[in-house]
């Protein structure tokens, strides 16, 4: 059966812009004698409407144009307002000011037909809310400050290119009967084709943030539009699970948290540092949870050392007060080991009972401990997975906090996801999110992030140097004579004792004292070289990156390490997160061998220029930003991210969270 025809005479396409929006579709029509006499004389007019007629000739060149520069969408085929797709000599697009959209057949240059398609949403105030989002999340997604020449960038229509630099050309380019000069970002795609922007209309532009080097097609091959379609369904996926999750959680209730200020206010006077403005406002997002009859379940995100493990201890604390049990689940036994030692120590004037569970306990102890967490004599218990086996049970658990979520399984991920539906979860990420991220999911889920660092904390002197014995000796040499700790970093278990010969032999009287440790050692060597080297009574600790994740010893304030060329970005910026923790100036050692690459010798200049503070967020352009979406979103959301650059994937992400909360 042929699809009945529905024949329009003329249109009026209004451009994407705050002004407009405001506007209803029956404004358009009873001022459509007034808005075509206006147009003639006012540029703002000119600039942001089409009027098309039936039987007239139009460049049909100009018009693709137009829709471009007024802010519609290029696709592959039109489902909402604001976007347009081109097949052939024909043009359909939805105009934001009608509630159906229409096809232009033309030929050559003259419209033979107008007709209005199927393509209808009769809720024009939904329409005006999502358009409106829409121009705002181009605006914030597309930051471009700082770019270069060789960075990658993304346009909205036509897809990843290369960015060649800026080109000033005569504006008659653009726009006929003026001859001024013109900035343009000159994008350059495959095979030699090329596309001007001219400045003030970068809107559809955003910097690529990947793993990989981006596939580059030509201008207008379909092939950008198939990509950003399926994206977009992917992107529909993961936001209506995020949904299902989000309405779960506020169906789940349990009674509001009583606040206790006076043990509040001893567990603050007992943290050694003062709090940055950061950890005050992650401590108040956290109250205010609380005090909901909703469970929480927030995310607080910050770069290495900025004092999330406090925020962390005192929400246990809380939790306790409360009459709940507390537990706290981490990636490692070393850092679940720390953990312990550091909430023992500041708790120890209150009446709550701290146990350590992992693998590095006896089976009597750890049998003693699940005991006590049955029966509630335990009320904060700090461990490894360990804490989710099967054959543990809590008396009355109420908070979870997760410190390092990204580096749990996918197994002990699906139990920590049975156990979210009725319980508190704060979650720690060491990985920045990015802001792009953060705007993208801020409708959803909590998130706090805490980008201050600690008051008088130092920025980290980096090195980057051939790998040399006086290098090695002078830098131990200078640490131990300030009565600090070394880190040396040897990332290869097999010749680790070699790493200690030659340190060995370096040592000229010097008080060295060494001690050794990665994955592999028996759980009583590495529990006892672990404790002694928190007792300074060893003072140069030759390690894999075991002690990668969240180790916090003020003392230790020299990292070398000896093979840079081996760490990826991410981790020789989290690693040179393990220095530097108190008011001491550290130093960090980046070292290389006589063969360099290319790729290895571009991550360290990367490290080496972010020295300051709260630097991960400026190497995230490469590595620590994808890493955190990964995180958040799930890795199978990585390939999907690649293929379009974060910052446009958060862009349409937003955009379908906003259509589909309507």
């Amino acid at each position: 059966m042929q699809e009945k025809k529905n024949p329009v005479d003329k249109v009026l396409i209004a451009g994407l812009c705050p002004y407009f929006l405001e506007k209803s579709g029956f404004w358009f029509e009873k001022n459509l004698t007034k808005i075509l006499k206006t147009r003639k004389t006012q540029s703002f007019f000119q600039d942001n409407l089409i009027y098309l007629e039936r039987n007239r000739e139009y460049n049909f060149s100009q018009i693709l144009r137009k829709l471009d520069e007024m802010g519609y969408e290029k696709v592959l085929q039109i489902t909402e307002p604001g976007e347009f797709s081109r097949k052939g000599g024909v043009i359909e697009v939805f105009p934001i000011n009608l509630i159906y959209a229409v096809r232009l057949d033309f030929y050559g240059n003259l419209i033979e037909n107008i007709e209005k398609l199927p393509v209808k949403i009769e809720n024009e105030k939904l329409v005006k809310k999502i358009l409106k989002k829409k121009l705002k999340s181009q605006k914030i997604f597309s930051d471009l400050k700082g770019i270069k020449p060789g960075n990658y960038l993304v346009h909205l229509d036509h897809g990843v290119a290369r960015f060649a630099g800026f080109s000033h050309l005569p504006s008659s380019t653009v726009k006929e009967k003026t001859k001024d000069i013109v900035k343009y970002y000159l994008l350059e795609y495959a095979q030699g084709d090329k596309l001007y922007i001219p400045e003030g209309l970068e809107r559809k532009l955003s910097r690529y943030i990947g793993f990989i080097e981006p596939k580059i097609s030509r201008l207008s091959s379909p092939f950008w539009q198939r990509t950003k379609k399926k994206i977009k369904e992917e992107a529909e996926k993961l936001a209506k699970e995020l949904l299902e999750i989000y309405a779960k959680r506020e169906i789940a209730e349990r009674p509001p948290y009583f606040f206790d200020p006076a043990v509040d206010m001893e567990i603050a006077s007992s943290f050694p540092f003062e709090e940055t403005p950061d950890q005050i406002q992650a401590i108040r997002d956290i109250e205010k949870d609380l005090k909901k009859k909703t469970p929480m379940d927030r995310i607080i995100c910050g770069d290495v050392g900025f004092g999330k493990t406090e925020i962390a201890l005192r929400t246990a604390v809380k939790a306790v007060n409360s009459g709940y049990q507390a537990a706290i689940i981490c990636p490692t036994t070393i850092l679940s080991n720390q953990h312990y030692q550091n909430f023992k120590q500041r708790l120890k004037a209150l009446p709550i009972k701290v146990d350590l569970l992992s693998r590095l306990q006896t089976k009597s102890n750890q049998g003693r401990i699940i005991q006590n967490l049955k029966n509630g004599r335990t009320d904060i218990v700090i461990g490894t997975h360990r804490i989710i086996s099967s054959d543990i049970g809590f008396k009355n658990l109420g908070l979870l906090i997760i410190d390092d979520e990204q580096k749990f399984g996918v197994k002990q991920k699906e139990k920590l996801k049975k156990l979210r539906a009725s319980l508190d979860i704060l979650s720690l990420s060491a990985t920045p999110i990015p802001r792009t991220l953060y705007l993208a999911l801020s409708s959803l889920k909590e998130i706090t992030l805490i980008q201050t660092p600690p008051l008088y904390r130092l920025p980290i002197k980096t090195f980057i140097l051939p790998f040399l014995k006086k290098t090695i000796q002078k830098a131990i040499k200078e640490e131990i004579k300030r009565g600090g700790q070394v880190y040396y970093l040897h990332n290869r278990v097999e010749t680790i004792g070699t790493a200690k010969k030659f340190l060995e032999s370096l040592n000229d009287l010097t008080n060295w004292n060494i001690g050794v440790v990665h994955g592999k050692l028996e759980k009583e060597e590495l529990t006892k070289v672990m404790n002694d080297f928190q007792k300074k009574k060893i003072n140069v600790l030759i390690a894999t990156t075991i002690i990668e994740n969240g180790l916090d010893i003020p003392s230790v304030n020299t990292l070398i390490v000896d093979d840079a060329s081996r760490l990826g970005l991410s981790q020789a910026y989290q690693m040179r997160g393990r220095v530097g923790r108190s008011h001491t100036q550290a130093f960090a050692y980046f070292l290389y061998g006589k063969n360099l690459s290319e790729k290895a010798e571009l991550r360290l200049k990367a490290l080496k220029e972010a020295e300051e503070l709260g630097s991960g967020y400026k190497i995230a352009l490469r590595d620590l930003e994808i890493r955190g979406a990964g995180n958040i979103l799930g890795k199978e959301q990585s390939g999907n991210i690649n293929q379009v650059g974060l910052n446009l994937y958060c862009q349409i992400l937003s955009q379908v969270i906003e259509k589909l909360k309507g």
